[in-house]
């Protein structure tokens, strides 16, 4: 598989196709060369340019690669013409991680959702899909051919398909809702993970609950929420704790929505612990997508906790001086804790500060610094 990535001048623009290759090995490809260019604008027919799309064809035939991937969306009139001007299968980012969330959901949920996402995304691919006979006659008194008459065979069948699956995902909106009415009945405190993907959500949510989550070190390991009680002994009470799907740099848009039960867990929990991977040098980057996409669901009101993960793969000489302070984070100051889920360092910091929150039962607090941060120590590295 060959890689392309376009850069038109935008910010954090990944050079080396990283993600793009993980996203990619997630699947279960394998990736044989990476290709990069600067465009001012999309080609409209070629997205890449005639020149540079003779130069990924030549690259894909010397190293046997059967399939171009491209790490932004394309449309389907140049994802057609790509396919024509290569003479290979070409497919884009969308996709791509539909392929992931396909293989992933386990829950009837999150298949459903899945299906439904895949399908919104088909239905933008049918326009001249049948082509190759449009130019065949209808017959006498016919304006439309046999090719017209099958696009809108497709069209209704996937129209068809996707009003039956909302309204089995409506169903669970409502069971979900039910259950969420119960816990507040119970005057439950809910706390959902949010985060990067990859970021080690499900491992700590593993390690607080002790629990059996999958996790893995790999994009999207897990997609269906797992919810569990949390005993906060510093609190003297328990609280819930749900664990939800990673997000990404540009998620598909169809993918927020067919997951906004899933998601809504995030927007209506009492506390998001916003769990961010601390080795990774693009985690600004990665905090400010998460925001995005909170900002989507209409979850960036809800108080967070930044819980910066995987501190036993960070370097000794960048380590934080302390396992608690606060961050800045779109101009409100959050309270941050070091953790390392798989060593367990700094998770009694990490129950502590939760328990702190709880205690109060006014999360909000959790935005406001409690003491003078001028007389707080430097922090370090992280700051």
């Amino acid at each position: 598989m060959v890689l392309v990535g376009v850069d038109f001048g935008h910010p954090h623009f990944d050079h080396g196709l990283e993600e793009l290759g993980l996203l990619a090995e997630t699947a279960g490809f394998r990736v044989t060369e990476r290709v990069t260019c600067k465009r001012r604008a999309p080609d409209p027919a070629l997205f890449v340019g005639s020149g540079k799309a003779d130069e990924i064809k030549a690259l894909a035939l010397g190293t046997g690669a059967t399939e171009v991937l491209f790490d932004q969306a394309l449309s389907p009139a140049q994802q057609r013409n790509l396919e024509r001007h290569l003479g290979l299968a070409v497919n884009d980012r969308t996709l791509l991680i539909l392929q992931i969330f396909a293989q992933r959901a386990r829950s009837h949920e999150g298949k459903l959702q899945v299906e439904l996402a895949r399908l919104q995304y088909l239905s933008t691919r049918l326009v001249r899909r049948w082509s190759h006979l449009e130019r065949q006659s209808g017959g006498i008194g016919m304006r439309g051919g046999p090719g017209e008459t099958q696009i809108e065979l497709d069209r209704r069948m996937i129209g068809d398909a996707i009003k039956r699956t909302k309204e089995r995902l409506e169903k669970v909106k409502k069971q979900r809702a039910t259950q969420r009415r119960q816990r507040e009945r119970r005057d439950a405190f809910n706390i959902s993970l949010v985060g990067y993907t990859n970021a080690g959500k499900s491992s700590l949510f593993n390690a607080l609950v002790k629990a059996r989550a999958y996790a893995a070190d790999q994009l999207f390991a897990t997609l269906d929420t797992t919810t569990r009680q949390l005993y906060l002994g510093e609190a003297g009470r328990s609280v819930s704790l749900s664990d939800t799907v990673g997000f990404i740099r540009d998620l598909p848009h169809g993918l927020v929505d067919a997951f906004a039960a899933t998601l809504q867990e995030a927007a209506d929990a009492d506390l998001l612990l916003h769990v961010v991977d601390a080795s990774n040098p693009s985690h600004p980057e990665q905090i400010a997508e998460v925001m995005r996409v909170l900002h989507d669901i209409g979850a960036a009101q809800v108080p967070q906790l930044l819980v910066f993960n995987k501190l036993d793969a960070i370097d000794p000489e960048r380590q934080p001086q302390r396992l608690r302070d606060h961050m800045d984070v779109e101009g409100l100051s959050v309270t941050r804790v070091f953790v390392s889920a798989l060593t367990g360092q700094g998770l009694p910091e990490l129950r502590q500060a939760l328990a702190d929150v709880v205690a109060q039962d006014r999360p909000a607090e959790t935005f406001s610094d409690a003491g003078d941060p001028s007389q707080e120590p430097p922090l370090g590295e992280f700051d």
